[in-house]
This record gives C-alpha cells, sequence and structure tokens, in this order.
C-alpha cells in the first residue's frame, strides 16, 4: 500500500478515535465501584471517562470537587484525606449523566500481588478458610484483577469488588489480622498470576536503569512479539488459552504491569504486598540481581501511585529444597549451598529504602513442595509489620535481629535486637548456627542463649572471624522471641 495511502488511513482513524473518545458516556476507571473501600488519611484520586469539555463533579460525604474532561475524554480530581467510616455513596455527575458507587467505605487499601504463592487459594488450609467465614460479616473487601496481558499501557482492566474475602490465603489472612488490629475497614487489591517473574509486573521505564530487563524486553519485542500477539488476538476472539499458552505469558517481561497494575494508577492506596521471587531464583546471578530490581521497581511505584508514602512489604521465601545448578553441594542444610539464602539475603536488600520490610518465614515451608500451606502465619507477620508502620512502636513485629558479633576468645557472641525474652521453639539449644575461622571452613556450632546474645563455639573453630544463621535452603531452626516470633537469617561475612 502507497505511503500517503497509509498516512491517510491513520489520520482517519485518529479522527475517529477522537470522535469517540469525546462522545463517550460518563464512566469510572477500573478501581472504582459497588463495595469499594478508599485509602483513608489521603487524598485520594478520582478519574474516569466523559464528553471531552463537559465539567465532571464528584461528592462524597460532605465534600465534592470539579474536573473537566479534556481532549482524550479523561477527567481526573483529588478529593480531601477522610477519615476510616462509611458507608457512604460516591458520585459522579456531568450534565444530565450521573454515575454512583454504593457502600462505599474508608479504610485501609493494600495491593496483594506476586506470583503463585500469593494466588494460592485457602480452600485446602481449613484455619484460612474459617478465617475467611468470619471475614464475610466484617468490613473486608477485594477487588479482583483478571488476569490478561498487553503489549501497551492500558487505561482499563477487568475487575470486580467483592464484600467479603478473595482468594488469595496470604491476602485474606493479611485483611483479617489487619483489620482486627486496627479495628478499621480494609481491602486487598488482589492482582497476582502464578510462575510470573518480577518483571513481567515492571514498566518499560525501568529498563534504562537495568540492562537485563532491557535485554528481557528486547526479545520480546524481536523474537517473541508474533506469538505473544497472536496469543492476545486468540482471546480476544472469544477462545481460551491453552495451559502452555497460559504459562508462556505470564512469564513475559512488562505485559502483566499493562494490564493488571497500570489502570489501577494512580489509586490512593496504603502500599502493596508482595510475594514472588521463585521465578527469579534460578541461578545465583538472578537471586543477586534481584534486590536491585526489587527496590528500583517499588521508587518507581512511588511515583506511579503519587505516592511517596507508599509502603512495601515483600515475604520472604521460605524454607525449600531446591538448589541452583552451580550449587558446590546438595546438603539443604548447608550454608555453602547455592540455594534460596542468597534470594533472601537479596530481597532484603529493599530494607534500604525507608517505608519496606520483609516478613519472616525462615520457620515455615516444605522441603520439596514450592507451594505450602502454612499461610496463616504470614499473613499475621506481614499484619504485624503494618500495623507498626502505621503507629510505629505499637507492636513487637519482628523476630531477633542480628545486632552485632563480637569474638570472646574462641568464642563468636551474637548480640540480637527484638530479642526481649530471647528462647527456643523446643526447650533445647538454638539450631541453624555455623561458625568459620580465617580458612573459610563452616562448622556448625553449639549455640548457647545469654540473655540477648547467643554464644557460638567449636572445637574445630579455635579463632572464628564469622557466623552465619539459617543461611541454607532448608535450615533447621528454633531461635525465638517472647512474641514468638522467628530469628531473622544473617551472615557476618558480606562484602
Amino acid at each position: 500500500m502507497p505511503r500517503n495511502l497509509l498516512l491517510l488511513l491513520a489520520l482517519v482513524v485518529c479522527v475517529f478515535a477522537h470522535k469517540d473518545a469525546a462522545a463517550q458516556s460518563l464512566q469510572w476507571a477500573s478501581p472504582f465501584g459497588d463495595h469499594m473501600v478508599l485509602q483513608r488519611d489521603r487524598p485520594l484520586s478520582i478519574w474516569g471517562w466523559g464528553q471531552s469539555g463537559e465539567t465532571v463533579t464528584v461528592a462524597i460525604g460532605k465534600q465534592q470537587a470539579r474536573a473537566q474532561v479534556d481532549a482524550q475524554g479523561k477527567w481526573k480530581l483529588s478529593l480531601k484525606p477522610m477519615k476510616a467510616g462509611g458507608p457512604y455513596q460516591l458520585t459522579a455527575e456531568s450534565g444530565d449523566q450521573r454515575l454512583t458507587a454504593d457502600d462505599v467505605l474508608v479504610g485501609e487499601v493494600w495491593i496483594c500481588s506476586g506470583q503463585s504463592n500469593m494466588q494460592m487459594g485457602y480452600k485446602g488450609i481449613p484455619e484460612i478458610a474459617a478465617l475467611a467465614a468470619k471475614a464475610k460479616s466484617l468490613p473486608i473487601r477485594c477487588l479482583q484483577v483478571t488476569q490478561d496481558v498487553s503489549f501497551d499501557e492500558q487505561d482499563r482492566c477487568q475487575a470486580t469488588w467483592i464484600n467479603g474475602p478473595g482468594n488469595s490465603a496470604v491476602a485474606t489472612t493479611f485483611a483479617y489480622d489487619l483489620q482486627q488490629a486496627l479495628d478499621v475497614p480494609v481491602a486487598v487489591i488482589e492482582a497476582s498470576w502464578g510462575s510470573s517473574s518480577i518483571e513481567g509486573w515492571m514498566p518499560r521505564s525501568l529498563a534504562g536503569q537495568l540492562p537485563h530487563f532491557q535485554a528481557a524486553l528486547d526479545q520480546l519485542d524481536n523474537e517473541e512479539h508474533d506469538r505473544v500477539a497472536s496469543l492476545i488476538a486468540k482471546q480476544a476472539g472469544g477462545q481460551r488459552w491453552t495451559r502452555d499458552e497460559n504459562i508462556f505469558l505470564r512469564k513475559r517481561p512488562n505485559i502483566l504491569y499493562n494490564q493488571m497494575l497500570h489502570p489501577l494508577e494512580p489509586l490512593s492506596v496504603r502500599g502493596m504486598v508482595w510475594y514472588q521471587g521463585e521465578a527469579n531464583s534460578h541461578t545465583i546471578e538472578t537471586m543477586q540481581q534481584y534486590g536491585v530490581t526489587l527496590s528500583a521497581w517499588t521508587k518507581e511505584l512511588r511515583s506511579r501511585f503519587e505516592n511517596e508514602d507508599f509502603l512495601m512489604l515483600a515475604v520472604m521465601l521460605p524454607r525449600y529444597g531446591r538448589m541452583a545448578g552451580s550449587s558446590p553441594t546438595k546438603d539443604v542444610e548447608s550454608p555453602i549451598a547455592h540455594g534460596w539464602a542468597w534470594m533472601r539475603e537479596s530481597q532484603a536488600k529493599l530494607l534500604e529504602l525507608p517505608g519496606t520490610s520483609l516478613a519472616n518465614t525462615i520457620d515455615l515451608g516444605h522441603l520439596t513442595n514450592i507451594h505450602p500451606t502454612d499461610k496463616r502465619p504470614i499473613g499475621k507477620r506481614l499484619a504485624l509489620i503494618a500495623e507498626n508502620l502505621l503507629k510505629p512502636g505499637s507492636v513487637e513485629w519482628s523476630g531477633p535481629q542480628m545486632e552485632s558479633m563480637t569474638v570472646d576468645g574462641s568464642t563468636a557472641v551474637v548480640s540480637f535486637t527484638h530479642a526481649d525474652g530471647l528462647k527456643t521453639t523446643d526447650g533445647n539449644d538454638p539450631t541453624g548456627f555455623w561458625i568459620a575461622g580465617k580458612d573459610g571452613e563452616w562448622k556448625p556450632a553449639e549455640a548457647k542463649i545469654d540473655g540477648q546474645t547467643v554464644r557460638l563455639t567449636s572445637q574445630q573453630v579455635k579463632q572464628p572471624v564469622a557466623v552465619r544463621y539459617a543461611f541454607a535452603s532448608f535450615p533447621q531452626v528454633n531461635l525465638i522471641n517472647k512474641q514468638q516470633l522467628p530469628a531473622v537469617p544473617f551472615r557476618t561475612d558480606r562484602d
């Protein structure tokens, strides 16, 4: 087709697209609707679409605000912060058109995202199923975002508000425990997809900071574009993806973000609960990269959600017996194995940013099952972390954390914070400690609790210089504090 004819056709398409945008009916953006929860104590971003040039008036309670619909048919405004409460009716009016969102509450709103362990349901976990039943009578809501992909950043997604808990085991127990602790309405936004990597949830704007992400995007654009495009067209035509096609799509970079997160921006939320990392744990290199990527993505989320106080609560990968192919040993308790210990350490790089935390799961997990069912403690610990971030010092939210290591003759002495009532779960001496001398050879340590310290010795290490605790794929651990929270893994020999 001649180039000038192509340009003419493009111009016609743009004219009609503009006409359609200008003439469209008044609409909410995807996150708004009946039974929703608005974030308390923060300015409230409200947006949608309407007829170009018209004025939209949004009201809730005793306040209202106005915005003009732009040339692309979009409007956006901000309401003043509100205290927890409700129910309210949220309305939008433009000319003779009116939208209503009924049974709207104000409270805590958290995005719960990640891969399969966030997506995992609770039907096979009786303890959480019982919590979900109780949650139906509490001010707990869930926005479920449909799993889908797009090459381009989308303004809309398929999302449905549920008056009650959603499907995720972790999100449900987190919502239940946080609501009980704060006594305010709580909403979780479930946007997760099994097998997805962190790169799948990231915008292209991060490629300049992360060369590995740019390389993945190049592969998508140059080698995988046609296959992805054909699968998107297949679903648009009413056909379902096969299992293999589904797995292929959810492992591609950026395209989950475009369809499942971007349409939520810039919704006023407290932050995100992020349970992911398994898909990025295949090699030492991918594990070590992860912390840099997670931190960069967190900063980008804060910008895109227009909230520098956006909280990021990540879930530490629990115990599991998988090893990288480069591992010098297959011993799941060894401190030198190339296993998930390295991913946990990389995840902890997130803590260099303010307003972040990592839920410790080193006492949980299953040796051979990558989808363990012990999700109840994870939700509870996340809720404790959130409560402490919102009301600093109100609760003990962490297990013992290594503060310092000193050497007393042939004894390594580790001092801990969050160590009130330092003890073990079984009354025996602490397990999971290893010490090394100048030769770098790691030996199991005999450990004794002494107040808020643990004293470590080994007949094979006369002059200890370094300590590792629970730094293994599947360590045996028993050290806790008075609140029954497990000690946090560490190593003192970091560069």
